[in-house]
């Protein structure tokens, strides 16, 4: 499902260049669930970032499904991620002017993945797998912190994505709550998605299927 082949990422920064990822080499399987660990700033967000086409490497290659994102155009970058990557941001990202409902609809409305009439019922039927139905009609401000992220797990599935990337997901619940969430992410590989997180959760080695290890950049394990 997923290959990354002598990874190298660096930024260039007013001290020089700064190595974000080193020399990493990543093989997993469709239906997966991954978690990535590590110490903050030790490259999991940059690693997420290169599985999802959020970003580039400087050097190396990155496989997805059988597409080398690295030498996509943007353009056909933007629209490849839009419909084969769902992606849980920690802060939930939700536009707070629109209801739970609408916001998962968005990814939807951008990339025109199904009819328009099908998608307001499409966005319930998802709140109400991540066990937030009832709340559709909400706007985001009247929800909890763990209901916000049901949300926007829901949204990243809008588009039936093979894979789900999330970044810290449970960084702002507490420790009940996130165990829910670190749940349905294994339901969700159950049902053939491949999941990867990056966690400071020392329960993800308890649900996930394997853990990837890195610090300062390079892999651990």
């Amino acid at each position: 499902m997923i290959s990354l082949h002598q990874v190298n990422k660096q930024y260039e920064t007013p001290a020089g260049a700064f190595a974000a990822l080193r020399d990493v080499g990543v093989e997993i399987r469709a239906g997966e669930f991954i978690g990535v660990v590590g110490k903050s700033g030790s490259g999991k967000s940059t690693l997420l970032n290169m599985i999802a086409g959020i970003d580039r490497p400087s050097s190396g290659s990155v496989t997805v499904a059988g597409t080398a994102i690295h030498t996509l155009a943007e353009n056909k970058l933007a629209a490849w991620r839009g419909r084969n990557v769902g992606f849980v941001f920690q802060f939930f990202q939700l536009l707070p002017t629109l209801t739970a409902a609408e916001n998962v609809m968005l990814p939807m409305d951008f990339c025109k993945t199904f009819p328009t009439r099908e998608r307001r019922r499409r966005a319930v039927e998802l709140l109400q797998r991540v066990g937030v139905g009832p709340h559709a009609d909400k706007l985001p401000s009247t929800l909890s912190g763990g209901e916000q992220q049901r949300v926007a797990i829901a949204r990243a599935l809008a588009n039936e994505p093979s894979l789900v990337v999330a970044d810290e997901p449970t960084g702002n619940l507490d420790s009940i709550t996130a165990r829910g969430i670190l749940d349905l992410f294994r339901q969700l590989a159950n049902q053939g998605t491949t999941v990867v997180i990056a966690t400071h959760e020392p329960d993800i080695v308890h649900v996930s299927d394997r853990k990837i290890e890195i610090s300062d950049g390079a892999m651990l394990n």
